[in-house]
C-alpha cells in the first residue's frame, strides 16, 4: 500500500514536471517572448561588460565597508570641517540672541548723529561692503542669466 502512495507522488510529480515544462514551451513559442530574448541575446556583450563593472563596484564597495581605519579616517575629515562651522553657527546665533536681548532692554533713540556715528563703525562698513558686493554680483546673475 505504500508502494502504490510513492508511485503516486512520484508519479504527480512528473506530471506537473511535464505541465511546467508544456507551459515554457508555451510561453517559448509567443512572438512576443522571442523577440525580447533575441534582443536579450543581441545586448549580452555590453550585459556581461555591465555585470563585470557592477561586480567591480560591489566588491570595492565591500573593501570600503569592511576597512575601519578608512572610515574612521573619513568621519574625523567630516568632524574637522563640521565642527569650525558648528562654532561659528554657535557664535552667530549666541550674538544675535544677545543683541535681540539688548534691543529689546534699550529704549535709546538712534538719530541722525547716532547714524553718522555708527557709518563709522569698522564692522559697519565691512557688512555693507559685503552687502554692496552681494548685490552687485545678483544684480549681474540676473543681466546674465
Amino acid at each position: 500500500m505504500s508502494e502504490s502512495t510513492v508511485l503516486n507522488a512520484d508519479q504527480g510529480s512528473v506530471v506537473t514536471d511535464a505541465a511546467a515544462k508544456l507551459d515554457v514551451l508555451d510561453q517559448l513559442l509567443k512572438p512576443e517572448v522571442q523577440q525580447a530574448i533575441t534582443q536579450l541575446v543581441d545586448q549580452l556583450p555590453r550585459l556581461a561588460e555591465m555585470m563585470t563593472v557592477l561586480t567591480n563596484v560591489y566588491d570595492f564597495a565591500q573593501k570600503v565597508a569592511k576597512d575601519k581605519v578608512l572610515i574612521e579616517d573619513t568621519l574625523g575629515g567630516i568632524q574637522e570641517v563640521v565642527k569650525p562651522l558648528a562654532e561659528k553657527a554657535k557664535g552667530f546665533a549666541s550674538a544675535a540672541i544677545e543683541a535681540s536681548d539688548r534691543a529689546e532692554n534699550s529704549d535709546a533713540t538712534i538719530g541722525v548723529f547716532g547714524m553718522m556715528k555708527l557709518l563709522k563703525d569698522p564692522e559697519l562698513q565691512k557688512m555693507l561692503r559685503f552687502s554692496q558686493a552681494y548685490l552687485n554680483i545678483l544684480g549681474e546673475r540676473k543681466n546674465n542669466g
